[in-house]
């Protein structure tokens, strides 16, 4: 195959998109269940992994491409795909994602590769005629994620959002219960992202090994050294490639706190401000993005908190829900002043069919994005609130630990959880915050109309970023 050039996929996805402006599309007809989905896994590691799992044994998928710049990985994963898949099928495994697009026989992809490949895989999917299964964070910042939205919908792609809580019964019975005002209006929406993360030490630069394309690897990222802190998974304490825990884990319990938030017609959309703090507590290390950080999301009559614990922690990852009458977490409601719980009752639900995976490609059959129980738009914003929230700290200024803060000015709860960031500093990981300083983020004004941060043009420069050449994506899809 001869090697396809930036300049030879954009006039192929142009042209492309200017045929299908004028003639008849048959991926706009619904998919019968005979029809076979053509499928290729782009990032096949870690994540990449349970997408081969559930996609090789699906009936009536095939999974035709394996894509990772590290070619270490192919022998392994493509025996792997042969073995699960009925009727066997054996993938060709490709370091150019642009193989994979520029094959016409490929109905729709899944992206696990690292944050900042996310959306720019997902655009250029879509202008390329592909559905596609995009891992959380569904973008690496604000302004991706909204092209993300605009090509899914300009080019009628099915785009799903790998946040599974969404296919989880048991997640829609209580944010059903939260919305349905038999416990008075929502008050405080709180996501925790508690995984212990220990120190990921320091790794000195070195010369990519030959079997990994460092070159794609890095992407629309700002080229630098090589260094085994970045390949295959710590890149998510780097702020080029990864958004800290928040945006990894944590994106995941956003997503079920914003749920809680949406309208009738299933939009959460953005907050009226924002204001992060934190810091990466305990060790010294290489890692750039904070073990531990509290954010606060004004959404008027509702707050959407959300704690990050990387260190010792009792609790796990988990959401709570504060209302006029009480809290809801752990699957039941507290009335207040009561520590004893009471089971919520069954509420009049019809979840999406499927579990994610095979909601995804239910909904590739339909052709109905609103067969999708977690469609892009939700995944731009949750994974735009941890982006702002990320933004917020690193504007930030070191300071000493003290128990008020004026910036949270009189808003209780959220003294309350900050003197329980405290507390899990000083406590179980016994660190001395009389001799240690935190990042007080910078509150930020935010306007949703336009996603842009008001009189701030520090913090809206941080909403993209520059993209290197040969990795661009569309600044624009009207």
């Amino acid at each position: 195959m001869s090697r396809i050039t930036r300049r030879r996929f954009m006039q192929g996805t142009a042209a492309a998109g200017a045929a299908a402006a004028v003639s008849f599309n048959p991926w706009q007809r619904v998919r019968g269940a005979n029809d076979r989905i053509r499928m290729g896994i782009c990032g096949i590691n870690g994540r990449g992994q349970s997408h081969m799992g559930a996609f090789c044994k699906m009936d009536g998928v095939d999974v035709a491409y394996l894509c990772d710049p590290d070619s270490r990985l192919f022998k392994s994963r493509q025996d792997k795909a042969e073995r699960s898949s009925k009727p066997k099928v054996k993938p060709e495994c490709v370091q150019d994602y642009r193989r994979v697009l520029d094959d016409k026989n490929i109905d729709a992809i899944s992206i696990a590769t690292c944050n900042h490949w996310h959306a720019p895989l997902t655009i250029h999917a879509c202008m390329a005629g592909k559905d596609v299964y995009v891992e959380k964070p569904a973008s690496h910042n604000v302004f991706e994620g909204r092209i993300a939205v605009q090509a899914a919908r300009k080019y009628g792609r099915i785009v799903q959002h790998g946040t599974q809580s969404r296919s989880s019964g048991g997640w829609w019975n209580t944010i059903a219960a939260v919305k349905s005002g038999k416990y008075g209006k929502l008050l405080v929406s709180h996501g925790y992202c508690c995984k212990p993360r220990g120190s990921i030490g320091i790794k000195n630069p070195e010369k990519a090994p030959p079997p990994l394309d460092f070159n794609m690897w890095v992407g629309p990222a700002p080229m630098q050294d090589f260094h085994r802190n970045l390949v295959h998974y710590n890149w998510h304490w780097f702020w080029d490639f990864g958004n800290g825990d928040i945006g990894n884990q944590g994106v995941h319990q956003m997503d079920i706190a914003l749920w809680a938030l949406e309208d009738e017609n299933g939009v959460s959309g953005w907050p009226k401000s924002v204001i992060s703090l934190g810091g990466r507590f305990g060790y010294k290390d290489q890692g750039q993005t904070p073990n531990s950080q509290l954010s606060i999301f004004d959404y008027g009559e509702t707050k959407v908190v959300f704690s990050v614990r990387g260190l010792k922690h009792p609790r796990k990852v988990d959401n709570e829900f504060y209302l006029e009458e009480g809290a809801i977490k752990r699957g039941k409601f507290y009335p207040k002043g009561s520590d004893k719980g009471e089971g919520l009752p069954k509420m009049n639900t019809e979840k999406n069919p499927g579990g994610h995976f095979d909601n995804f490609i239910y909904a590739v059959r339909s052709r109905k994005n609103t067969d999708l129980n977690a469609d892009i738009l939700k995944g731009h914003y949750s994974a735009g609130l941890c982006h702002l929230g990320n933004i917020s700290y690193r504007l930030g200024a070191d300071v000493p630990f003290n128990k008020k803060t004026k910036a949270l000015g009189d808003d209780k709860y959220a003294h309350d959880t900050f003197a329980e960031l405290s507390e899990y500093l000083s406590g179980a990981n016994k660190i001395n915050l009389q001799e240690t300083n935190y990042r007080l983020g910078k509150k930020l004004a935010f306007d949703g109309k336009s996603e842009k941060f008001l009189n701030d043009n520090q913090a809206n420069t941080m909403l993209t970023r520059e993209y290197r050449k040969g990795f661009e994506i569309p600044s624009n899809i009207a």
